[in-house]
C-alpha cells in the first residue's frame, strides 16, 4: 500500500509542478495577503478533483479490463503529444 501511495504522490506531484493550477495559485497568492486561505482553497480543489478522478477511474475499471485502459491511456497521451508537437514540424518546414 505504501508503494502505491508513494507512486501516486510522486506522479501527481511532478505532474502538477508548473502546470496551470500551480500558476493560478501563485497568481492568486501574489495578489492577496491571505496565503493560508489560498493554500486551503487550492488544496481542497485538488483533493476534490482527485476524488472525481478516483471515482471515475474505479467505475471505468469495473467495466473495462486494466490492460485495455492502460493502452487507451497510452494512446491518448501519444495523441496529445503529437498534437502539441505537430505545429513545430510546420514551423521547421517553413524556415527551410
Amino acid at each position: 500500500m505504501f508503494t502505491l501511495f508513494l507512486t501516486t504522490f510522486t506522479t501527481v506531484f511532478l505532474a502538477e509542478l508548473g502546470d496551470k493550477t500551480q500558476l493560478a495559485t501563485v497568481a492568486i497568492s501574489g495578489s492577496s495577503n491571505r496565503p493560508l486561505a489560498v493554500l486551503l482553497g487550492s488544496s481542497c480543489a485538488l483533493v476534490l478533483a482527485s476524488f472525481f478522478g478516483v471515482v471515475a477511474g474505479s467505475s471505468i475499471a469495473a467495466m473495462i479490463p486494466s490492460d485495455i485502459l492502460k493502452t487507451l491511456a497510452a494512446l491518448g497521451f501519444l495523441l496529445i503529444g503529437a498534437k502539441l508537437l505537430w505545429p513545430l514540424t510546420k514551423k521547421t518546414e517553413d524556415h527551410l
